[in-house]
Order: C-alpha cells, then structure tokens, then sequence
C-alpha cells in the first residue's frame, strides 16, 4: 500500500509563480513557515516573520531554511501570486482522509476584511466543505460573489471525495444540475428549499399544509432546553411524491420530501415563535435521520465560520492584493484542521494555538501527526 504524503510534501508540490533561477527562498519554506506562524496565533506578516526567525532551528527540523527567513514584503507578494485553483486543489488531496461518508455540509462564507467601503471592490466569498462528525474542513473554492455560487458548486462537488456521504446545502444550492453532480459518485442529498424554487416550494409545503396529507408521513420529534429558550423540533416526512415528480420531472436521485417545524419558548417570557423549513432529498423517509441532517448543516457556522472568525480573526485581516487573501485563509484552514485532528490533550482550539507557540514539542506532534 503507498504511503500517504506528509502535509510538508504536498505544500512542495505547489508551483513557484517566481523566475526560477532567480529564487533565494524556496516556496514551500514560504508557505511552511506562514502555516506554523498562523498555527501559532501569529495574524499580521511581520508577527509571522517575526516568528519564524525565533524559531528557525526548530523549522530546520522540517526544511533546509538555507538562506533563512524571507522579509514580510517577500512573504505578501509570494502570497498575492500563488495559484489559488492548485493550492486549494492540494489542499482537497491532503484533506481527503477525513472524508468518511457522513453528513458534508456545504455553505459559503464571506472574508469581510477583503471589501473596501466606497469602493467597487466588494468581499470575497468562499465556498466549505465541512465533515459534520469531525468538524474538518475537507475543501474549499473561492466564488465572485454569492449569486456565482449555483455555478461554482458543481465543480466545487467534483473536487471533493463525496460517495457515500450525505451532501446539505441551503436553498441556493437547490438545481437540478447540483442533485445530479451529488448523485453521480453515489451520494446523497439533502437540499433546502426557498423562494429560488418557487413552484417547487409551493407544492411541497402546500402538502404539508393539507391536514389529510401530512397526517400519513413519518414523524420524529425531538425537544431540546438551554441559552434561557426551549425549543422543539418535529421532522414529517413521505415517499409518496409521484404526484410531485410528475410536477417537477428531471431531479436525479429524488426519493423524499420533508418538513421541519422548529418551535421555540422563551423560558423567561414565555414568548414563543414557530417556523417550517422545506427540504427534498435522495434518502430514503427516515424522519430521525434526516431531521438529523438537517441540524447538521447549521453546525458549519459554530464549528468553522464561528471559528475563523473568532479564534482565527479572519474578518479582521486587512490582506486583500490579488489571491493573497485567499491563499491566507486556505493557510487558516490547514491549521484548523491540524489543531482539530489533535486528541493529544483536551484543550480548546484557542489554548492549542497557544500551547503549539509557546511548546516545540507539541507543535512537531501537531504538524508529524498530519
């Protein structure tokens, strides 16, 4: 059986944009030495240069560093013209052993610090690709604003190692050509719907809506109390749409529809509110497993986007020339997975960047265990 590549192969596997010939600092001591600086709680270039300086015997354990640490502008302008595509497409390769079927769920996230108020140059979005069960971020693909995300998905899919696994997506992931790129490498989908489909919305929730009709589906409820609210959660959900697949013909894999009514009290007010969201899927109407899908989605916003931001301090940064913002925050997201693939200790993501900086010894066992 062939040996997996150690991460520190694949970031030398990246093609120099610079004059070959003409380079005193090899691109993968570049990169090696931006990851561990961000590993380590290191957010601005010079910080990350700073670092690397005081622990360049220690990168010596991984890479030669024959000529030492590149100055912080050497490290913006490497970053700003690395290939974005070919980056993310090692990074997909390296992050594939943590896709294991399961619920992957898949949603966009806005890099806020790359706008410029007043001007034309608006946010960069990037679409994830999260493992539910482990929380590791098995791909990613930056798109020219939210409306390119209907496009950009299917190609996005094809890049990840999806079969078997369930794939969620919000309604604006909802095309037929998207549940035909899932059902290909035999997975499955659960996709939401919105007013982006319209007729399609209206039938299926016209049908929960009749007494009759939704009195013969499948139902699973589920009550859940905590942050001062309760809230409750019934999953209904049928087989028999024959009548909507006449209606709605060409929705490759399509076995179910589902409703999910989430009903929420305020312990405090006794103020309540009720709301129901509409889904079709390939699975088969299992209503526990599926209301189960569905919550798994939303957890890509505390166990990534939350995260990043956060611990992270991705909205923050300032780095917006050319693809060195993208670059930057696909480096984040190498780092998010080392730190979550350590079950060395049991510490939080933010006391891991902490002990990977301050301990030469846990830091090696972060990056060898990759």
């Amino acid at each position: 059986m062939k040996e997996a590549k150690s991460l520190v192969e694949r970031l030398a596997e990246i093609d120099d944009p610079r004059i070959q010939g003409l380079v005193t600092y090899p691109l993968v001591e570049i990169l090696f030495a931006v990851l561990t600086g961000v590993l380590c709680r290191m957010e601005e270039w010079d910080d990350i240069v700073d670092f690397a300086e005081a622990n360049l015997d220690w990168l010596r354990q991984f890479l030669p560093y024959a000529s030492g640490i590149a100055s912080d502008k050497t490290f913006r302008l490497v970053f700003s013209r690395i290939d974005h595509k070919a980056f993310a497409a090692m990074f997909a390769a390296w992050a594939a052993q943590w896709s294991r079927g399961g619920v992957i769920a898949i949603d966009a996230k806005t890099l806020r610090g790359t706008g410029e108020s007043g001007k034309a140059r608006s946010a960069l979005h990037v679409l994830n690709a999260v493992a539910h069960d482990s929380g590791m971020i098995l791909g990613h693909r930056p798109v020219d604003g939210k409306g390119n995300e209907i496009t950009a998905i299917p190609e996005f899919l094809e890049s990840l190692a999806v079969d078997g696994a369930i794939v969620t997506i919000d309604a604006m992931g909802t095309q037929k050509h998207i549940a035909a790129t899932i059902i290909k490498p035999k997975a499955d989908y659960v996709l939401a719907l919105k007013g982006n489909q319209n007729s399609l919305h209206d039938d299926v929730r016209r049908f929960f809506d009749e007494p009759i009709l939704a009195a013969g589906c499948a139902a699973f409820p589920t009550t859940d109390a905590g942050h001062g609210r309760i809230e409750e959660r019934v999953c209904r959900v049928t087989d028999n749409i024959g009548w909507l697949q006449e209606l709605h013909p060409h929705w490759n894999g399509l076995r179910a529809i589902l409703a999910i009514t989430a009903t929420r009290a305020t312990k405090k007010t006794g103020e309540t509110s009720t709301e129901t969201r509409y889904y079709i899927t390939s699975l088969p109407a299992n209503p526990e497993v599926l209301l189960q899908a569905t919550r798994s989605h939303w957890s890509i916003e505390n166990r990534v986007h939350w995260v990043l931001d956060v611990i992270f301090r991705e909205d923050q940064s300032r780095t917006r020339k050319d693809y060195a913002a993208i670059n930057l925050s696909l480096v984040r997201k190498i780092a998010l997975n080392l730190l979550r693939q350590d079950t060395s200790c049991a510490l939080s993501l933010k006391r891991k960047r902490l002990k990977a900086s301050l301990n030469p010894s846990y830091r090696s066992a972060v990056i060898n265990h990759s």
